[in-house]
């Protein structure tokens, strides 16, 4: 098992922002996690990565409580990728994957060729190895994107988590990247937005409302019509694709 959680609960002040919330990550799956603003996924996504403790409940990371890791421990295997994640203007893209490290060494250790190969395999994973010595600001947004995968994925975790990493993008470079964490051979937490990428992409989902999560499963089996109106407010049909088989929405005007 990957990640589990038991009745986690966290707040903000008197505010409950993740209420209950249990559910089991299967190892090697892309897990989609979906709903609206506000209903707790970036607080849940924050979690998962350590960054902050539960109130209550608890996260397991193959069995272990997350609070008896150290961080360092858990950044050599959990890789988050976050939302407005940001980047020194001037360093070069080889150097930014290159921070992907940081977590596998000592004060020390000098740079190995474990090191090396790690960051040239997360350059060539993510389709940035030409762009290796290009400055930072001059990347496209896509590209910017694809670095900071490239940099969690030098860090060899097996739990990758990343929120919204679509945002802003064009449509050729989300479904580039949304085919790129698919295809990783490790187990990918994404909040995403896009219904249809999710439906597409995702082997399960999350759906979530208000901080608890109100339906779970493959996304044929969670994709339904009264879902989408009761949680997301929108009126559609749900079919499945004839070109790839996982249910497309179809949206009403």
């Amino acid at each position: 098992m990957s990640f589990k959680t038991e009745n986690l609960t966290w707040k903000i002040g008197r505010k409950t922002v993740l209420d209950g919330v249990s559910f089991a990550a299967q190892p090697g799956k892309t897990l989609g996690l979906l709903g609206p603003n506000g209903s707790g996924k970036t607080s849940l996504l924050r979690l998962l990565a350590g960054l902050k403790p539960p109130h209550s409940g608890s996260i397991l990371l193959e069995g272990k409580d997350l609070k008896t890791i150290g961080r360092r421990s858990i950044a050599k295997r959990v890789a988050f990728v976050e939302q407005h994640a940001t980047t020194n203007a001037n360093l070069k893209v080889v150097d930014v994957v290159k921070l992907g490290r940081f977590p596998h060494r000592s004060i020390f250790s000098g740079w190995t060729l474990a090191d090396d190969e790690a960051v040239e395999t997360a350059l060539a994973r993510a389709g940035m190895a030409h762009k290796r010595n290009d400055r930072w600001q001059s990347l496209s947004g896509g590209e910017k994107q694809r670095t900071h995968i490239a940099r969690a994925l030098a860090q060899s975790p097996k739990e990758l988590i990343l929120d919204e990493p679509t945002n802003h993008l064009d449509i050729q470079h989300q479904i580039g990247l949304m085919r790129l964490v698919s295809g990783l051979p490790m187990t990918s937490i994404i909040a995403l937005h896009d219904l249809n990428h999710a439906a597409m992409f995702c082997d399960q989902l999350i759906i979530m409302q208000s901080g608890r999560i109100v339906a779970c499963g493959a996304p044929e089996e969670v994709m339904t019509e009264t879902l989408l109106r009761e949680v997301f407010s929108v009126e559609a049909r749900v079919e499945a694709s004839p070109h790839h088989s996982r249910p497309h929405i179809h949206y009403l005007v």
